[in-house]
């Protein structure tokens, strides 16, 4: 990669974060300093503002780009700076990683992750900078990944949809292994085996996975920590707030707190 430019991204004041969050999307944009290797359930997508972000996959060297994509289960560091920053996560529902090429330019696959140059800088910016955002922000993604997963289609075992579908369904009393085995009509050891070929990730991450964006929804929805993290099914805030960081490698209160709704 080449050196890092200057930054280029100086809003007149700072913008509140937003998250969006559907059936199928989780969408984050706002700063953010260094998060700390981790890994998600889902695939990300990571698009600047102005200037570079640092990428480090696994034990590898820092990489300065614009825009990188990370498969589920891909342990990465990120290190922005402050910068506000566009992350946007898809579930295996609506496509795989593969529907993320499309947003980036001249991506170089690095240990299966790509990088490379955002094709979406200009929302990224408009998403953050517009106060009133949050209500078209679900169109936008519409017409964004419409365009994308046109490019890049990939339909996953139908037998691990259903699976799928039936954690994405569930409330704070999440399925065993055994009821979604039912639901997908397979033994629970073939169910495991064959979710972690489709998905990326372990069925056990991704259930903690589906319970983590639930409890995100209650927050941006108006709900404190506490409450948030007991809808979704978490023994306390404590727990909720040590797989929130396993998870995203910061704290929730580096992003959660003064959300736009």
């Amino acid at each position: 990669m080449s050196e890092p430019a200057p930054r280029l991204y100086e809003p007149a004041a700072p913008p509140r974060p937003l998250w969006r969050l559907d059936a199928a999307r989780t969408l984050f944009v706002g700063p953010l300093d260094h998060n700390a290797s981790h890994q998600h359930g889902a695939p990300v997508f990571l698009s600047s503002l102005g200037g570079p972000f640092g990428l480090r996959l696994g034990d590898g060297p820092w990489l300065s780009c614009e825009a990188a994509m990370a498969p589920a289960g891909a342990l990465h560091e990120l290190q922005v700076g402050g910068e506000p920053i566009l992350v946007l996560y898809l579930e295996p529902s609506a496509a795989g990683a593969e529907a993320f090429a499309p947003l980036m330019r001249d991506a170089e696959e690095i240990d299966g992750a790509l990088v490379g140059r955002s094709a979406v800088r200009s929302l990224a910016r408009e998403l953050y900078e517009d106060p009133a955002s949050h209500g078209w922000a679900g169109e936008a993604l519409d017409d964004m990944l419409g365009f994308a997963t046109a490019r890049a289609r990939r339909a996953i075992d139908p037998r691990v949809a259903r699976a799928v579908r039936a954690l994405e369904d569930a409330g704070d009393d999440a399925p065993s292994l055994d009821a979604v085995a039912g639901v997908a009509g397979l033994s629970p050891s073939r169910l495991q085996h064959l979710f972690t070929a489709e998905v990326g990730v372990p069925f056990r991450r991704y259930r903690a996975w589906t319970r983590m964006r639930r409890a995100i929804e209650a927050i941006v929805a108006g709900e404190n920590f506490t409450g948030a993290a007991h809808l979704a099914g978490f023994a306390d805030q404590a727990h909720f707030a040590h797989d929130f960081r396993r998870t995203f490698g910061a704290p929730a209160s580096r992003s959660l707190t003064d959300v736009r709704r």
